[in-house]
């Protein structure tokens, strides 16, 4: 399955969270393009990995065939069926990292062959551009060499963090679902600036570098973002007049139940 020491790395489901995997990858120089395999049922969403350089098939096995690490990014309801039609294929060679929302480390190593070494992985879409937020836990019979291959891969995506299991459903309320919640504030902060007069494109920019002004501060200062926020108030001046209106509007408290309410689905998802 691999050729001279180069890693060769499949995709069963070919989705927008493993089409970002796979972009980063590439693009981080991390994995040839023609050593990638994706499948999927049509070939709706395999034209993207395609248009990278990669290859493709209608075939699930055929990626098992060909590639030692295995992303599983199929819907969450449909996993069990693809475990069950590739299982005759996966050998202790493989390493099958599960992207499928919701579905647990011991159902994966309920549905997998005996001493199949699995990951459970939840990336978030901004892997698309090499600035996504990825973390990712451990089943039983994978060590220590599984989890730094699949570190060294997925941190050409961006931020990767190996976790408890349980921190994978808050992730998914923070951050799988969290850029949806931030391309909101975008939207209407872009609109605000629209509504005083700016130009739509202009105000859409400004919107989206202020957003990653913001967020490079929190990283590479450390300092807390309430810190970070006092730092821009003066006594009676524009800043402070604007978060006064966000808290009437009660945005943190409804930031903070949107992550819950997201956890609890994904936590639900994980039961079915």
């Amino acid at each position: 399955m691999e050729a001279r020491g180069e890693l060769r790395v499949g995709f069963v489901g070919a989705g927008r969270m493993a089409q970002g995997v796979a972009q980063g990858a590439v693009r981080a120089g991390k994995v040839k393009a023609a050593n990638i395999l994706a499948s999927a049922p049509s070939d709706r969403n395999l034209g993207a990995f395609q248009d990278l350089g990669c290859r493709t098939t209608h075939c699930n096995s055929e990626v098992l065939q060909h590639c030692t690490l295995v992303f599983l990014a199929t819907k969450p309801h449909l996993l069990p069926g693809v475990l069950q039609e590739i299982s005759p294929a996966i050998t202790r060679d493989h390493i099958i990292v599960s992207v499928a929302a919701g579905v647990t480390l011991q159902a994966l190593q309920q549905l997998l062959p005996a001493g199949t070494k699995v990951l459970r992985v939840m990336p978030n879409l901004p892997c698309m551009v090499q600035e996504g937020a990825v973390v990712f836990a451990r089943g039983s019979c994978a060590g220590e060499q599984e989890a730094a291959l699949l570190k060294s891969l997925l941190s050409t995506c961006g931020l990767c963090e190996e976790t408890p299991e349980s921190y994978i459903d808050i992730h998914t309320g923070v951050s799988g679902s969290g850029v949806a919640y931030v391309y909101l504030f975008a939207e209407a902060l872009a609109e605000g600036a629209v509504k005083m007069g700016m130009p739509s494109a202009l105000a859409n920019k400004i919107a989206a570098q202020t957003l990653l002004g913001a967020a490079k501060m929190i990283l590479e200062t450390g300092e807390h973002p309430a810190k970070l926020r006092s730092d821009v108030c003066t006594p009676g001046g524009t800043t402070i007049h604007a978060l006064h209106e966000l808290e009437k509007g009660a945005l943190r408290a409804t930031v903070m139940n949107a992550v819950e309410v997201a956890t609890v689905r994904a936590r639900e998802l994980g039961k079915r």
